[in-house]
This record gives structure tokens, C-alpha cells and sequence, in this order.
């Protein structure tokens, strides 16, 4: 092997499933301590690539090499052999079990017939301390934050030995300073040899943090690029096939009567903790209010408690001027509330159904999808056919399983059913989150067209350039309170920040 032999390379890999081309001929190459980012629309082919080369697919045609070697990868064990670890998308980690145990779990270390903790345990704070990867080896996986669970997995990757990293839309999940500290991660881990490949749909990210870049459009690479030399532009149309609108177009908001009206909003976390304390805020038809903050401080509880998915401690939810606190999820359905919930697979889907039934989860028991106690398949299929096409759903057809389809497209499944129905008011968590910009595009501007129809529309967002581009008004959430709202018009990058860290005073800033 030489200095420029890749430390992994992929050629003229092919990957069919029934009815999709997942993988067309696709030649690809990592070297040695560098970044390749990976970039393409949902349902491009990304997962899949990433799935043959850590074993959980076989290619149908084409070659793998590692440091030069044709290899057969036939299970992920092959491939850790071989240094290569995944990060996946969806953590592989055990909520009842530590950071030690979900670490040793399949590679365990034993003495004596007994597993050996205790060297295993050594082994993670070593890896820790090397990597800058502060951990706690004792803690439990489901009390810790979603950032330190994605370093489990990473100090999970090297405790096995790997030194090529796949990262599966590592910041999809992370907080802005969460991101920073990935990043940061990423080059000592780079610094120390290791070879990373990074997916992302977040194109500052792939500026900022990769050396090369490869683009892959339904299944084939249609593109390299070098981050020094392209902007956000370039590599959106080179994703997408055309020119991308990145900034949101719309006009200015002509805001009517109250529809959403809070009053000193109570809702108690899954510990019995308040998570929303003594919220008011009112939010009228044909306005984007946008709710800004960090993640875990009370959106999420907030969320659920408008949609009928948790119980209100106290305070009252008015919608149109009627009480409807505590209500179940159907009868906020059925006033009008259209919901994109934060955890798509959790709340939006049923992973076993196809795509057709997922398409009318909130209304399959109404006309025309229903006569009495019948199911009307015929009307169920038309609307799923119309939804797909209308909301450009990558899938080999409307009765597979949703489950199969990549996130973003299941992503889609879920605007598509809550988009298409008129709404009173949208709620929508996240809605954006692991989408590619051609579709983060579509979204902005279906969101834009409900609050020009006169849906009053509550915007849940953790990226706060989807706020500001979004929002006419910016609600921000800390400890569970309103802080402070501002007209979009006041609330720039830093004033936002500045609350979204609890401080409402920017003499403090200056102070500081």
C-alpha cells in the first residue's frame, strides 16, 4: 500500500431491491485522515452504499478494497475486522443498559467465565480521554442527552478498533453546540488517522468540516466536488438536478383572529417534572410562530400536549375559542389540528403498514376511505397514488411498507397526509429534520401556502436559519417558558441565541 492508496474504495458497486436500483455502478474512494463527504437527495442511495460496505447488504455487482485489498464484507463482524465502524442514523444502543455495557455488548471482554467490567471500562475511559469523548461509564443510556449517547457510539467504533468511520447524519439529532462539539471529535479523531465518511443534508456542515465531496442522485454518482472551491448553491443543484431556492420566498403575513390561544400552560415531563411552567401564548390564522430553543427545554412536552398526546397539569388550550384541553389525538384531529410530530418513526407511522394506510392514519374511518364498517381500499389507493405524486415520494409503490423507505421519504409520507387536508392550525415538530434541500424547499413553501390559506401554523425547530427564514414571529423556549417573542423583523441571530441561552438583557453580553 502507498501514500495514496485509499484506505477504502468502492467500484462500480450495483444494488438492486425489487422494483428500485438502489445502487448504480457507483465508484467511490476514502483516504487516509481525510473527510469524505457524502451528499445526496433522500432515497439517493446513501444508506444503501453505507449498508454494503459495513455488511448488512451484499452488492449484486462491483468490488470493495480496503488498503488496497479486495474483500468480502458478508456481516458488519467482516467489516470491523477489516477497522470499519458505523454510526448509524437511529442509535443501535440499549436504553436499560450503560455506557459500558452498550460498549462491551457483542465484543465482550471475559476472565474467568465473568465479563471483566472493570478492563472494559479502563478500555472506554482511555478511548475517551484520547479522543476527547467525555463520557461517564457508568450512566445509564436513557439518562443521558441524545450528543453524549452519539459518542457512546463512536467510542462503541473505536473500542472495536476502527479507523474508518461511517457517520450517518450525525448532527441530524444534535443541538448547534452539540455540532461543534462533533466536529471537533472529527478532527482529533482525524488527526490520529482515522478516515471518516460523513452524510449530511446540511450543507454548511459538509463545507466546513469535509476535504472532498462525492454527490449521488437516484443511485448514481453524478458528481465530486471540492468544498475549498463550491458554495451551498452549487452543491444543491449538483444534488438536485436543478436550481434550489435556499432562501424561504414569501410575503409578508396578514394575520387574523386568535386560533391558538395558551393560558398559563402546565405539562409535567416523564419524570413528574415540569417541563412547560405557567406558558401563555396565542398564535392567529395566516402567521408562522416560531418556536426557538435548544433541545429539552420543553418543546417536545409542549408539543404533545396540543396534539392530545400528554396530559396538561393545568392551564387551558384554547382552539377557534373552544376549551379543548386534554382532548385525545382524534378529536384534535378532527377540529383541525394538523400534527408533523418530532419522532417520525415513534408518533407518524406504523413501520409494518405500506404507504397507502399510512396515508390516512388519522382518517381511514371517515368517507370516502370508509362506508360504515367497510374499508374502501379503491379511494384509499387514488389518495395515496395523488399524495406520492404531489409530494415526490421515492417509493417503488403505494403498498410497500413504509418502514422500508429512507427517512426523508417516510419524512414526506407524513406532510403529505397532514398537508393535505384543510387545517385550523399545523403543528409541526421538526419537520425539516434529515430532509435534502429539494425537499426542505417543498416543505418551506407548503408551509408558506397553509398560512397564506389561513392556517395559523406553530413551527418547531431546533435550525434556527428555518426559524428566521420562516417564522413573522419567534417565540423562544427556555426551562420550559416563553422568554420572550419577537417580531421576525427584531430577531436576528444573535438576539435569538442570546435567549435561546436564557438571556433576555443583551447589556449582559456586552458585560460579558
Amino acid at each position: 500500500m502507498t501514500e495514496s492508496t485509499p484506505v477504502l474504495e468502492v467500484r462500480g458497486i450495483t444494488k438492486r431491491f425489487p422494483g428500485v436500483l438502489a445502487n448504480d455502478r457507483i465508484d467511490l474512494k476514502v483516504h487516509k485522515g481525510k473527510v469524505l463527504g457524502l451528499l445526496g437527495e433522500n432515497g439517493a442511495g446513501k444508506s444503501t452504499l453505507m449498508n454494503l460496505i459495513y455488511g448488512l447488504y451484499q452488492p449484486d455487482e462491483g468490488e470493495i478494497l480496503v488498503n488496497g485489498q479486495s474483500v468480502k464484507i458478508h456481516s458488519p463482524n467482516d467489516a470491523i475486522k477489516l477497522g470499519i465502524g458505523m454510526v448509524h442514523q437511529h442509535f443501535q444502543l440499549v436504553d436499560t443498559l450503560t455506557v459500558t455495557e452498550n460498549v462491551m455488548l457483542g465484543n465482550e471482554s471475559v476472565r474467568g467465565g465473568f465479563l471483566n467490567r472493570k478492563s472494559a471500562r479502563e478500555r472506554i475511559m482511555e478511548i475517551s480521554q484520547q479522543y476527547g469523548l467525555q463520557v461517564d461509564p457508568d450512566a445509564l443510556i436513557a439518562d443521558i442527552p441524545v450528543g453524549i449517547q452519539q459518542r457512546v457510539e463512536i467510542i462503541k467504533a473505536l473500542y472495536r478498533k476502527a479507523d474508518i468511520l461511517i457517520l450517518d447524519e450525525p448532527t441530524a439529532v444534535l443541538t448547534p453546540q452539540e455540532t461543534r462539539g462533533l466536529f471537533e471529535i472529527m478532527r482529533t479523531l482525524l488527526d490520529r488517522g482515522v478516515s471518516i465518511i460523513f452524510i449530511s443534508h446540511k450543507l454548511k456542515e459538509i463545507l466546513e468540516i469535509c476535504d472532498e465531496v462525492t454527490v449521488l442522485r437516484r443511485g448514481r454518482v453524478v458528481g465530486h466536488a471540492d468544498p475549498k472551491e463550491s458554495t451551498e448553491q452549487s452543491l444543491a443543484s449538483m444534488m438536485v438536478g436543478r436550481d434550489v431556492l435556499l432562501l424561504v420566498d414569501k410575503s409578508p403575513a396578514n394575520p387574523g383572529d386568535v386560533v391558538l390561544k395558551i393560558q398559563d400552560l402546565t405539562v409535567l415531563d416523564d419524570r413528574g417534572l415540569p417541563a412547560v411552567e405557567n406558558l401563555s401564548l396565542e398564535i392567529r390564522a395566516g402567521e408562522i410562530v416560531g418556536i426557538a430553543g435548544v433541545q429539552g427545554n420543553g418543546q417536545t412536552e409542549l408539543v404533545q400536549a396540543l396534539t392530545g398526546m400528554r396530559k396538561v397539569e393545568s392551564g387551558i388550550i384554547e382552539l377557534d375559542g373552544r376549551d379543548v384541553t386534554n382532548w385525545n389525538p382524534r378529536k384534535i384531529t378532527e377540529v383541525g389540528v394538523a400534527h408533523v410530530p418530532e419522532d417520525r418513526q415513534r408518533d407518524g407511522l406504523v413501520g409494518m403498514f405500506a404507504v397507502s394506510k399510512n396515508e390516512v392514519l388519522n382518517n381511514y374511518y371517515r368517507a370516502p376511505f370508509a362506508r360504515g364498517i367497510l374499508v374502501n381500499e379503491p379511494a384509499i389507493d387514488r389518495h395515496a397514488a395523488r399524495l406520492v405524486e404531489e409530494y415526490d415520494v421515492r417509493t417503488p409503490g403505494i403498498h410497500v411498507n413504509v418502514g422500508t423507505l429512507s427517512g426523508g421519504n417516510q419524512q414526506k409520507v407524513i406532510v403529505a397526509r397532514e398537508f393535505s387536508h384543510p387545517s385550523r392550525l399545523v403543528v409541526a415538530a421538526q419537520p425539516t429534520r434529515g430532509l435534502d434541500v429539494g425537499s426542505i424547499e417543498f416543505i418551506h413553501m407548503q408551509l408558506v401556502r397553509l398560512r397564506d390559506e389561513g392556517a395559523a401554523v406553530m413551527l418547531v425547530s431546533t435550525e434556527l436559519d428555518e426559524i428566521l427564514g420562516l417564522s413573522d414571529r419567534v417565540a423562544v423556549m427556555f426551562d420550559g417558558h416563553i422568554i420572550d417573542v419577537l417580531p421576525i423583523e427584531e430577531a436576528d441571530r444573535d438576539k435569538v441565541g442570546l435567549r435561546m441561552a436564557g438571556i433576555k438583557d443583551e447589556k449582559v453580553e456586552a458585560h460579558g
